[in-house]
């Protein structure tokens, strides 16, 4: 797992991402062009920025964004090549190169705050992955996802992990199988992004998805959003027990408390976040 090290959330970059906070919406830029390859240190330092908006009161939505025709292009190739040279063939950096970067994406779907990515460009292999992974996507008409493994003599494998999460068995191996481009709207009508918007209009709409959800109680989206992965892995009888049980404790909180009052009293809540 990455290193926790604390970061100033507010505005900064460590060169490979630059973060700005406004109004509880942490943006998040992936900022190694061309590719913004989920190198190493790139997943590290990713790794580094959840854990401090994880801890961060202030951070109530965190948006992933790239800048130019990439979005992310998965793990550096050069990088992976560059170990075939290794006594053991790469083998042991492929192994720690894998684990680290599912430990990024379950930290993404453990992490208690939604995760937006905002996506105007190309997400293969582990970017597309990385995509998958967040709570919601949404894309500008630009924007182009593939899973192309199979292309490079491999399989996308972990990425499969994510994709078959997000969209339907046929469509996850349509994708897996041919390596073959898709577009926005197809990406759409699988399920793998919610919006496809011009990419004039792609900032206004991902800010209104976030700061409509930072506007809700932070600890009642924590709760839900764990609750949600907690239950989609149960058989029915199981999931309504346990929901039911989320949402007792959920109605019995402060935050509960003032949402009702303020509903009935037509006036906008204060949350405490308890």
């Amino acid at each position: 797992m990455a290193e926790i090290v604390a970061l100033d959330l507010e505005e900064s970059s460590t060169g490979l991402v630059a973060t700005d906070l406004q109004d509880g919406v942490l943006t998040v830029t992936l900022s190694n062009p061309p590719a913004h390859a989920l190198s190493m240190e790139m997943i590290a330092t990713l790794h580094r920025t959840l854990d401090a908006a994880r801890s961060d009161k202030a951070v109530r939505v965190l948006v992933l964004a790239s800048s130019g025709k990439i979005f992310c292009a998965g793990h550096d190739l050069k990088e992976m090549a560059a170990h075939r040279a290794d006594p053991d063939g790469g083998r042991a950096f492929l192994e720690d190169l894998f684990r680290r970067c599912s430990e990024l994406m379950k930290a993404i779907v453990r992490l208690p705050k939604p995760v937006i990515a905002r996506v105007d460009g190309i997400a293969t292999a582990a970017g597309c992955q990385l995509v998958a992974s967040c709570d919601l996507a949404i894309a500008s008409e630009a924007a182009r996802f593939c899973t192309p493994g199979v292309n490079l003599g491999g399989f996308c494998s972990t990425p499969m992990v994510a994709l078959s999460r997000n969209v339907s068995r046929k469509h996850a191996m349509e994708m897996l199988l041919t390596g073959e481009m898709i577009d926005a709207q197809t990406a759409r009508d699988f399920g793998l992004v919610n919006r496809v918007v011009p990419p004039e209009y792609l900032d206004q709409v991902t800010a209104k998805y976030a700061a409509a959800i930072a506007s809700k109680s932070p600890a009642a989206i924590a709760r839900g959003k764990r609750a949600f992965h907690e239950q989609a892995d149960m058989r029915l009888s199981e999931a309504y027990d346990y929901a039911s049980a989320v949402m007792v404790e959920g109605f019995m909180t402060r935050d509960s408390d003032e949402g009702i009052d303020a509903f009935v009293s037509k006036r906008k809540p204060e949350w405490k976040g308890e």
